[in-house]
């Protein structure tokens, strides 16, 4: 069988079994739509209720301190503060005020929480007043949520507290509103939602009163008691699929206890509806669909065939070692961009071998560096006792040494300690520890960089060098190790100073490129020839008079280890330029 007549078979039996996969991702995607839409619905009425509820919180402490500012107030905190108060007289205080202000509950109680007076339950005089108190106690100034106990029953309400002071003693007032159908009916629903508020299994409410089957509720509400945090599910309220309702509860929660929850629930009547018709429809089109395939089949063969023929010849180019192979992009469909990705992969190819080649390099002179450092390490305690045992024969016969060894032994320590430094250098690099990458700004690393350096841009005596700062204007977020690459970066500028010993201009720029970020240092010094440029990242080469010619060695190990790329550029006469390409964030 040929391939175009496999093609051709595949594609009838792609578009057939398209069609039937449309009909099931429209079906699955509509129903995530509604489920998207409904979930909004419903964090609206759940934001709205937070609103209200913090609104409604604001009067009643308003209706709290009012109460406390009242003459009854006073007159009660100055005969609970007495010596000897009666305090029988202040029995029917509390409902007056309750009465005044439009409270449903209000406790007044002395400081060790014992009633004086009750407004929703007189007979709890002298009783310790047992409401769930803020996480502040009785100084919290904001409303809270509390459950109040009552002769029959309890309830939930949005309470606040505030203190009448009288004699040098305090008396407490805590009140509140109650929190019931009437509060639910003031939020604003949409069609097909509603909210309910459970307090107990025996009071589960919305607007228009108790839930009947609230039962249905029991797992959703338990769950959320249980953790603490809001939980969704969907309410299969009676046998037929129209009947369910996806809801959203709330926990409402006060001194790390759950008191109620809040339910805000859409129905999915119009959600399944459309699912059945979606199903029939795809049920029609599919059919339709194999027909269309096969005129469909016929004309992608001719078009598919040749560009992968094309494809497979430029595979075969790369497969013998021919990496700068390239095929012809004549479409911008799906086969066109295959052919494109052909033509990248085989460009990464080439930069994956050069990177490859660059890292193997940093590894073997990260080698070389450790036994160099480990050989030249073993002859300098020697030398050292040496020179210490010349220094302290001459302390004992300075007749006869005196002139000589002192000058000796000053340039030998002087020459132990460069050398010293140079295996301390070679060290430092052939034990350089894994990046700790860490996404930052580009931009934010190269400011930190050269405001090291502020101070000899700006001194007026000697050679000057001037600064110019070319950073991209949006933010270059990279995945570096911050010290690491701080580091390189700042080689690469007391590089390019010490290039300019009579002064000059130092650039830094940074951009953002096709293959990633990069960073690019310059200047204006005496430049580097061809040759230079090529030897200029081997350990222990350098131009400079007196360098250990490591430093660009770190840098380009550093640039290594983070999956970039770093050249140089250069004329004699003209200056150089370093430039490190960095991979995009999430690629490093």
């Amino acid at each position: 069988m040929t391939f175009r007549t496999k093609l051709l078979l595949i594609t009838t039996s792609t578009v057939a079994g398209t069609v039937a996969l449309a009909t099931g991702a429209v079906s699955l995607w509509t129903r995530r739509t509604f489920e998207r839409m409904d979930q909004e619905r419903r964090q609206a009425l759940v934001r709205q209720f937070e609103k209200d509820l913090a609104r409604r919180g604001r009067e009643v402490v308003e209706k709290v301190e009012a109460t406390a500012k009242a003459d009854l107030s006073l007159r009660a905190a100055m005969e609970a503060g007495r010596a000897n108060p009666d305090l029988s007289l202040l029995l029917n205080d509390a409902r007056t005020l309750a009465e005044q202000q439009g409270l449903d509950f209000l406790d007044m109680v002395q400081p060790d929480m014992s009633i004086v007076s009750s407004a929703h339950w007189p007979a709890r005089f002298g009783y310790r007043n047992d409401w769930p108190q803020p996480a502040k106690g009785l100084e919290e100034t904001g409303a809270f949520l509390t459950r109040v106990a009552m002769a029959e029953d309890s309830a939930v309400g949005l309470a606040a507290v505030h203190s009448v002071s009288a004699g040098g003693k305090k008396l407490y007032l805590l009140g509140a509103k109650r929190l019931d159908a009437s509060f639910l009916a003031t939020l604003g629903t949409a069609p097909g939602t509603r909210v309910v508020l459970w307090l107990s299994p025996k009071e589960v409410l919305d607007a228009t009163g108790p839930v009947r089957g609230s039962e249905r509720l029991a797992g959703l509400v338990s769950e959320v008691v249980q953790s603490g945090r809001e939980a969704s599910g969907v309410v299969q309220w009676t046998s037929e699929r129209e009947s369910a309702e996806a809801v959203q509860a709330l926990p409402l929660t006060s001194g790390g206890g759950v008191l109620g929850v809040l339910l805000v629930g859409t129905s999915l009547r119009e959600q399944v509806q459309l699912q059945r018709s979606i199903q029939w429809t795809g049920l029609v089109v599919g059919t339709s669909g194999i027909l269309l395939g096969l005129l469909i089949g016929l004309w992608t063969t001719e078009r598919v065939t040749r560009p992968v023929e094309q494809l497979a010849a430029g595979a075969r180019r790369v497969a013998g070692g021919d990496w700068n192979a390239r095929v012809p992009v004549i479409s911008q469909d799906e086969i066109g961009q295959l052919a494109q990705a052909f033509n990248t992969m085989t460009s990464q190819l080439i930069e994956q071998r050069d990177r490859a080649i660059q890292a193997e390099r940093v590894a073997a002179w990260r080698e070389l560096a450790r036994r160099l450092a480990h050989e030249l390490k073993n002859p300098l305690f020697p030398l050292q006792i040496t020179v210490e045992n010349l220094r302290k024969a001459r302390a004992e016969h300075p007749e006869a040494f005196e002139e000589l060894f002192e000058g000796c032994t000053g340039t030998l320590l002087d020459e132990l300690k460069n050398l010293r430094t140079i295996i301390e250098r070679f060290s430092d690099f052939a034990k350089m520890p894994a990046p700790q990458k860490e996404d930052v700004d580009l931009n934010e690393v190269v400011r930190g960089v050269l405001k090291l350096f502020d101070a000899q841009f700006q001194r007026e005596t000697g050679p000057r060098i001037e600064m110019k700062m070319g950073l991209a204007d949006q933010s270059l977020h990279v995945k570096v190790d911050r010290e690491q690459f701080s580091r390189a970066l700042k080689n690469l500028v007391l590089n390019a100073m010490d290039a300019m010993p009579g002064g000059g201009t130092l650039t830094v720029k940074t951009e953002r490129e096709p293959e990633g970020v990069a960073v690019q240092v310059s200047d204006s010094g005496q430049g580097l020839t061809q040759e230079e440029c090529e030897r200029l990242f081997t350990p222990y080469y350098t131009t400079k008079r007196h360098g250990t010619g490591l430093g660009l060695a770190i840098v380009q190990s550093v640039v290594s280890d983070h999956g970039g790329k770093i050249t140089v550029s250069s004329e004699p006469g003209q200056g150089a330029s370093f430039r490190i390409v960095l991979p995009p964030e999430g690629e490093a």
